[in-house]
């Protein structure tokens, strides 16, 4: 099933359930009136949202009206836990040899996970204010889990089975001062901002493109109507869901309603005798784009978001509907205050 927050004056906004072509929706008050409970009390609330949403789509509910993502908060607007991490290694792989250096082993055995502030999760067409002292902000695409309770010490299939939902991220975050920080993992830890996709579904909409921890679809990004990115969300990420929540509860147990975000999307490209063949489709962050233009073109550009330009991001199922809504936030002038 598919679920949105809608708008209501409040913090937590009011849950509806949307239909699988993101046409139509329908309160969910009936059943309850914020995602956060039905987190809480999954096994018995999510099988009455279900029919809910089979009515939807059969045009069986009492009254369904227009799906607007304009109205939409973030589908969790305000999470217990929110930690970001970096599963996808080729951006960082890249920024180290811009330095002529080879990724840290230990990259590639140990996650990277940095908690965040998941108290205010900005809508998925809100406007962002530029900070007064940057040109420009960067802007990591990414794909987020939505969990139930999950156990100190889980293994990663037994953190795999409490995924309830997934959505698209994007984190707003300063541009790296130099490519020393932008190979850091640490870059990763203060976005000013992640922005969530209009909509959150559970892993079985996904089909056969959810295959052990892992979307096995496109993730698409664009800025002012440029494609900057349209990277395999599969393949090259290395650490799956899975394992990024195992490592998470090594220490302590995670609750209900927690969200971890997979880093920006990237993959490395496909080498060939007269150079990569694909390189221009793999990136989904500005930074990293930037990246692969310096190491493939031997110049720069891609400028940094600036003041009215806008991103987005959207990923489609394999009979080609949009899966999560379509992510887009607007630049605005630099706050002076």
């Amino acid at each position: 099933m598919k679920l949105a927050t809608y708008r209501d004056g409040s913090r937590d906004g009011q849950l509806v359930v949307v239909s699988r072509d993101l046409g139509l929706a329908h309160y969910a008050t009936g059943v309850a009136s914020r995602l956060q409970q039905v987190l809480d009390d999954w096994d018995f609330l999510a099988p009455q949202l279900h029919d809910l949403y089979v009515q939807l789509n059969t045009h069986r509910a009492p009254h369904p009206f227009p799906f607007d993502p304009r109205q939409c908060l973030a589908p969790l607007p305000r999470a217990y836990h929110w930690s970001q991490a970096a599963a996808y290694l080729a951006a960082q792989e890249r920024q180290y040899q811009l330095r002529q250096q080879a990724l840290p082993a230990h990259f590639r055995t140990q996650p990277q996970l940095h908690c965040g502030s998941g108290d205010a999760f900005w809508g998925p067409t809100d406007t962002v204010v530029l900070p007064s002292h940057t040109p420009g902000l960067d802007l990591q695409a990414g794909l987020a889990v939505i969990t139930g309770d999950i156990p100190r010490g889980s293994s990663p299939a037994q953190a795999l089975t409490a995924v309830r939902l997934l959505m698209l991220t994007g984190s707003v975050v300063l541009p790296p001062p130099t490519p020393h920080a932008a190979a850091t993992s640490e870059w990763l830890a203060n976005p000013l901002g992640t922005a969530c996709s209009p909509v959150a579904i559970t892993p079985d909409e996904l089909g056969p493109a959810w295959q052990e921890g892992r979307v096995h679809l496109t993730l698409q990004m664009a800025c002012n109507g440029r494609k900057i990115g349209l990277c395999d969300t599969g393949p090259t990420m290395h650490f799956h869901f899975g394992q990024l929540l195992a490592h998470g509860c090594k220490t302590q147990p995670w609750h209900a309603g927690a969200v971890l975000g997979s880093g920006p999307v990237s993959h490395s490209g496909t080498a060939t005798p007269q150079g990569p063949t694909d390189w221009p489709q793999g990136a989904c962050s500005l930074t990293d784009k930037r990246a692969i233009e310096t190491l493939h073109q031997g110049r720069v550009r891609t400028p940094y978001l600036r003041h009215t330009d806008t991103v987005r991001a959207e990923m489609k199922g394999r009979d080609g509907h949009n899966l999560f809504g379509t992510l887009e936030l607007t630049m605005a002038a630099p706050d002076e205050t």
